[in-house]
């Protein structure tokens, strides 16, 4: 049972599944911001894990990508 519990928890340091708070640092936003985004309907992907939110970093990225603002250069 031990080292069932041992494999769990180094499985777990490396998954690629982030809290809320977790994402929200990760695209440089508030955790209300990503909330209030989830909430709408709109925002990055997300999945419910034993009832909590949960993001995959890959569909982070992907959003970041395809939702990004392209800025204007004046000049």
């Amino acid at each position: 049972m031990e080292d069932e519990n041992i494999r769990a928890s180094q499985a777990r340091k490396g998954s690629p599944f982030l809290t809320a708070k977790q994402a929200a640092y990760f695209l440089g936003l508030q955790v209300k911001t990503l909330t209030n985004m989830r909430w709408k309907g709109k925002g990055p992907p997300y999945r419910r894990h034993g009832g909590q939110v949960r993001y995959h970093i890959d569909e982070l990225e992907q959003w970041s990508r395809e939702n990004g603002r392209k800025g204007k250069r004046n000049g």
